[in-house]
């Protein structure tokens, strides 16, 4: 489970190398995350930056997403080869943040808003392992309780859904948008590759 294959390593690896940069030049997290339309600082570098920065001023943030990249990542690698799930994993975050600024523009919630984490990317990749996987049995790591994967993208997308769109949504400072983001991203890349016979 925690043999990492090349490319989520070197994702790894970059996450980390960024975050030690983001605690080191204070001002960094400005220019690499992403801002919404509506605030003046949007570039659109920032949709490729925004994924590989995280919060600077903890370890939650980047330990998260790097441990459930850790954990399903390394099998749609191999299943894939590294090329292909790199193409997964960069579409997955790019559709992430652009999903999370247009929906935030068009329901008009954190228009105003800056973003950054892994997570869009990471949300896709568990999606696509719960699909491609799907009857795979999986153990929580410090419960003994095992489920089926396809069970995972039901209770990621529902939790997603209920933060984004509950009454106080977005209030945590974690933007579930963008969580949702990835997991539609996912199911479109994967529907589509099928109807490609790529799948």
């Amino acid at each position: 489970m925690f043999r990492l294959t090349p490319v989520v390593r070197n994702l790894i690896l970059i996450n980390v190398i960024v975050f030690v940069l983001q605690w080191m030049i204070p001002n960094l997290t400005n220019y690499i995350a992403l801002w919404g339309l509506g605030t003046g600082n949007f570039k659109p570098y920032q949709l490729f930056t925004y994924m590989f920065a995280h919060d600077p001023q903890g370890l939650g943030h980047i330990f998260g997403n790097m441990l459930f990249l850790m954990f399903t990542g390394p099998m749609l690698e191999d299943y894939w080869g590294q090329k292909k799930f790199l193409l997964f994993y960069m579409i997955a975050g790019l559709g992430a943040g652009i999903f999370y600024m247009l929906m935030n523009l068009f329901l008009g919630t954190d228009a105003y808003s800056v973003m950054f984490g892994a997570s869009g990317a990471v949300y896709g990749v568990m999606t696509a392992f719960g699909i491609i996987f799907a009857n795979m049995e999986m153990r929580l790591l410090f419960l003994p309780i095992s489920f089926k994967a396809k069970y995972l993208i039901l209770v990621l997308g529902s939790l997603a859904i209920f933060n984004s769109f509950s009454p106080g949504a977005g209030g945590d400072g974690v933007a579930h948008l963008a969580h949702l983001g990835g997991i539609v991203v996912a199911i479109i890349i994967i529907l589509y590759w099928r109807s490609q016979g790529r799948y």
